[in-house]
């Protein structure tokens, strides 16, 4: 998964994907219960690392078109 994130300086990156992948697995359980049958040997939908990478004065439609052109899951 790719995002483009605009954040305040206050908050650490760490802070942030620990905020994204909270919010987005409690999500993805109330609307998909079936998702804890499957992935209860883990207790958790989000792997743990993650990439952050920091692109400051790129152009944001070049930022874009990057992330709208990575591949898609099969």
């Amino acid at each position: 998964m790719h995002l483009l994130v605009n954040f305040p300086p206050t908050v650490t990156v760490s802070q942030l994907a620990n905020s994204l992948q909270g919010v987005s697995s409690r999500r993805l359980r109330q609307e998909f219960p079936d998702l804890l049958q499957h992935y209860r040997h883990a207790n958790r939908l989000c792997s743990g690392p993650y990439f952050a990478g920091s692109l400051a004065g790129a152009p944001i439609n070049v930022l874009r078109q990057y992330i709208e052109q990575q591949n898609q899951p099969s």
